[in-house]
């Protein structure tokens, strides 16, 4: 796809990118509209509030989203989001740059992340016994105040399950550690423009932690993230939700324009793992489970 030139996103032949006259690189370039995205700090937040107990630490691994856990809150660089935004495309999928166009893929998830890619689909409906299902599942019935439509509050889930009993069982740890994945998703990899509520649709994924890991959960990230890029680059939207951080760690390893130098000290510090680490690959550092292997569940 040719260009106009290196500071001039706008394409030469619109027959295929046709909702140009709706991009944000058209409406920066006639300087209709010229801000940098809305920081959204969702998972900094959460990790903020929620505390992970150590006795649920088995239940995250074992559901597969200990190494999403490990990652932490990296600090965004919200200039060099917006520009990506400004070369993303929504009728290709791709960020159109000067050297040709790129994108994401699941490989990128893969190794970025540490999800899975493979396995069966993440799929189910968005009908839901809210009652039936948190009551099974998490132990408590939400009163109305803490839901919006199918949604719970991330707040308030962690209020009612942050904080395991001493003498709590198997089942109330479970419930627990459903709790804390399910918000650990509303906060991270599905989240919205304001990260305070979560979809009770992927509750009904975790009544059986090993089941849970088998599921391609790369997938929906991947194609929630490209849904929020095709939202943000259109229209003159302030904010960007969706999984941020793979869109960073993605340009970090693609581009050199941003990259922090890992060699001294920088304005946006490294992650201690750049990469999350897949929970089933055995690469769990003894240091993260100060508990030893005596805390880590047999598989059912």
């Amino acid at each position: 796809m040719s260009f106009r030139g290196l500071r001039d996103a706008d394409p030469l032949d619109t027959s295929v990118l046709v909702l140009q006259d709706r991009h944000r690189s058209h409406l920066v370039d006639t300087e209709q509209f010229q801000e940098v995205l809305h920081p959204r700090r969702q998972m900094r937040t959460f990790l903020g509030m929620w505390r992970m107990d150590p006795c649920i630490r088995p239940y995250v691994i074992r559901a597969g989203f200990y190494g999403i856990y490990r990652l932490g809150h990296i600090i965004i660089d919200w200039p060099l989001i917006t520009s990506l935004v400004e070369r993303w495309r929504p009728e290709t999928h791709t960020f159109h740059l000067p050297v040709g166009e790129m994108t994401i893929t699941l490989q990128d998830v893969a190794i970025l992340l540490g999800l899975r890619i493979d396995g069966p689909a993440v799929t189910g409906t968005c009908v839901l016994d809210v009652a039936g299902l948190c009551g099974e599942l998490l132990g408590f019935i939400p009163p109305d105040e803490a839901l919006r439509g199918s949604a719970i509050s991330i707040r308030w889930q962690c209020q009612q399950l942050s904080t395991p009993a001493p003498d709590a069982d198997d089942v109330a740890l479970q419930r627990s550690a459903s709790g804390f994945i399910l918000a650990l998703m509303g906060s991270f990899l599905f989240a919205d423009k304001k990260g305070v509520h979560v979809h009770l649709c992927f509750l009904s994924l975790l009544r059986d932690f090993t089941h849970t890991s088998s599921y391609s959960w790369g997938g929906p990230v991947l194609a929630h993230t490209y849904r929020e890029l095709c939202r943000t680059s259109l229209d003159c939207r302030r904010g960007i939700s969706g999984c941020i951080t793979l869109i960073q760690l993605w340009s970090w390893e693609r581009l050199h324009v941003g990259r922090p130098d890992f060699g001294r000290a920088a304005a946006y510090p490294a992650p201690p793992f750049p990469h999350a680490l897949r929970d089933d690959d055995a690469d769990i550092v003894a240091g993260d489970v100060a508990e030893g292997v005596d805390d880590v569940l047999p598989v059912r």
